[in-house]
């Protein structure tokens, strides 16, 4: 016997995983960014205001 179809669960739960898969690709773009920034040699804190050894000296 088939069971009952909960499509709006189903949506749901498709859009649920869909946003988690988003969201996981767009953290992996955002830490190549700043690895690819860190190994340029262009070392800036994550607010984008220059480190403060750097200013000191």
């Amino acid at each position: 016997m088939a069971r009952k179809p909960n499509y709006d669960f189903e949506r749901r739960e498709r859009e649920r995983q869909k946003a988690i898969k988003v969201a996981e690709k767009a953290e992996a773009k955002r830490a190549a960014r700043e690895r690819a920034r860190l190994e340029e040699g262009g070392e800036v804190a994550a607010d984008g205001a220059e480190p403060a050894a750097d200013k000191a000296s």
